[in-house]
């Protein structure tokens, strides 16, 4: 833990003494506060990271995109012949969709559930919020997710697909799919440092993920006896109505609103909240 007199910011002393852990939350008005003012170093960060993946390139770029698109193909050639060839264009472009959305998701999750076992040289030189990591992860996976709603279009355009006004609304389920990664990619982050194994098993986690979520699948066509457990899964209402919104131009329904915003805020409440009452302890930890 970092210690200092009281009169004194956590964040901005020079001697900083950590021992183990001791249970509570920092004090939150002083650590959001510093938390904003270090903005520019979230976005530094983020920067920084992008380059060294080398995705603020013109190939790197091409790749972000092609990387899903050809995953799309792939399971639209799977699912067209298991349903035996009815699908056309919309569910064509409902599967891009959910699929560029989904690997937003789970790039955030990813990259936010290393960043504090990653970033173990930086949290040992210098004291910061270390909520900065996972937030400068959720940076990176966005401008990385950027591209692709692009090439969504386009594809829409090409398949002469029309254009809704309700498509605008959509912004509001890419909100709640940040805040829901956001908070996962805390949770998980701070799981991370006492489970480093974790590392192996959540892309097998995410995979699974998709197949129970209406990516590859239209939400009307879960079987009826499934509808209930459906409502369990966290992105069935987040995707669900970025895809009523996005693809369909439709407004999607009072509970696929709600639960996505009920998902979203409380894994983010929740994945913050944990976060911060354990990040004492992470430099002891590595």
């Amino acid at each position: 833990m970092t210690t200092a007199r009281a009169d004194d910011d956590e964040f901005t002393t020079s001697v900083h003494v950590y021992e183990p852990h001791r249970r509570g939350l920092p004090r939150l008005r002083p650590y959001l506060r510093e938390l904003w003012h270090r903005r520019q170093f979230i976005a530094e960060l983020s920067r920084t990271n992008m380059r060294a993946a080398h995705t603020n390139t013109v190939f790197g770029q091409i790749w972000l995109v092609i990387n899903p698109l050809l995953l799309a193909c792939v399971y639209f050639v799977l699912v067209i012949i298991l349903a035996g060839g009815n699908r056309g264009a919309d569910f064509f472009a409902h599967l891009v969709a959910g699929l560029f959305a989904f690997y937003y998701f789970s790039g955030a999750v990813t990259t936010g559930a290393g960043s504090v076992v990653g970033g173990g040289k930086l949290l040992m030189n210098i004291s910061f919020p270390k909520l900065m990591l996972p937030l400068s992860a959720l940076r990176t996976a966005f401008f990385r997710f950027l591209p692709t709603l692009a090439v969504y279009f386009a594809i829409r355009v090409a398949m002469g697909l029309p254009f809704y006004w309700e498509m605008v609304l959509s912004v509001y389920f890419l909100v709640m799919i940040s805040a829901f990664a956001a908070g996962m990619g805390m949770l998980i982050g701070a799981v991370q440092v006492y489970f480093r194994d974790m590392t192996s098993f959540l892309p097998y986690f995410l995979r699974i993920w998709l197949y129970l979520s209406p990516v590859l699948w239209f939400p009307q066509d879960a079987p009826e006896r499934f509808e209930s457990i459906m409502w369990l899964n966290p992105l069935f209402p987040i995707l669900g109505g970025w895809g009523d919104t996005i693809v369909a131009g439709e407004i999607p329904s009072l509970s696929l609103w709600l639960s996505a915003a009920a998902w979203a805020l409380g894994t983010l409440t929740v994945g913050a909240l944990f976060f911060m009452s354990r990040e004492r302890e992470f430099v002891v930890r590595l």
